[in-house]
């Protein structure tokens, strides 16, 4: 007998893996993608302030270089 629990990510099975198909790990993995695009753009943006405004909002250029950027965009 399979007992399946309710979890924030949707049924999960007895195995501990994510039920559901194909339709269901492809739209997680678009999400997650434009996740990623979004904190790359915005991490662009905000390396195109100057150290004091990053340091009033309480960001760290060195921390943002390491997470990337999409480049000079701005």
């Amino acid at each position: 007998m399979a007992i399946s629990t309710m979890t924030s990510t949707g049924l999960v099975a007895e195995t501990g893996r994510p039920s559901g198909g194909f339709f269901r790990r492809a739209f997680e993995h678009m999400v997650s993608a434009r996740e990623k695009q979004a904190r790359r753009y915005v991490n662009g943006y905000l390396l195109s302030l100057d150290d004091a405004t990053l340091a009033s909002y309480g960001y760290d250029r060195a921390e943002l270089e390491r997470q990337g950027s999409a480049g000079s965009q701005f």
